[in-house]
């Protein structure tokens, strides 16, 4: 399978690593061209103002949306929710708004405010994950036909909507497949 990790800023080469691991093939998302036959796509954390902008420039932005409104399976990380929901708190404008969901930036506070905590996600695995939360979003609302997956101190960190996952945490930077393997599944 051919995963895409979108490219243009963040956290990138863990959730290539993780993908090998699995032994699939992942592969650099940095242009419009970089998205031809992908199984599915990794939107990484990293500074949402910044990949939402390099989104733009790039003009990655309305066809990787088609693409996901389409089918593709799409998984944002931390940015990535960010970028996939269709409301950010406070904000007049999102950037993908593809998945009905309401979002606030920074809701664990800043960088010295990152945690971990164990949990079990009974969609992803019967054992306790390692979550890792670092300037997390939260989700505040969700519509449609949005599932939680997984709730940590009564805010909403992870969703699912058809061919789309939302984590406010980071999966990549701990030793556990889990939910890359979750993901690669959706691209089945």
């Amino acid at each position: 399978m051919r995963i895409g990790v979108l490219s243009l800023q963040g956290g990138v080469i863990e959730h290539l690593n993780h993908i090998k691991k699995l032994g699939h093939e992942g592969v650099e998302v940095k242009k419009l061209e970089d998205m031809k036959d992908l199984n599915g796509i990794i939107l990484p954390g990293g500074e949402s103002t910044t990949i939402g902008k390099l989104l733009r420039e790039t003009r990655i932005l309305l066809p990787l949306r088609e693409k996901i409104i389409s089918g593709l399976p799409v998984w944002g990380t931390c940015a990535g929710m960010i970028l996939l929901a269709k409301y950010i708190e406070g904000e007049p404008d999102g950037y993908l708004k593809v998945m009905d969901i309401k979002v606030k930036r920074n809701a664990y506070g800043s960088q010295i405010d990152s945690f971990k905590r164990n949990v079990i996600i009974s969609e992803i695995s019967k054992e306790p994950l390692p979550l890792v939360f670092i300037r997390g979003p939260v989700i505040t609302e969700v519509f449609k036909e949005v599932q939680v997956i997984c709730t940590v101190d009564d805010k909403v960190v992870a969703a699912k909507q058809n061919n789309m996952f939302v984590t406010s945490f980071h999966p990549e930077l701990t030793n556990n497949l889990e939910a890359h393997k979750y993901f690669i599944n959706m691209c089945r």
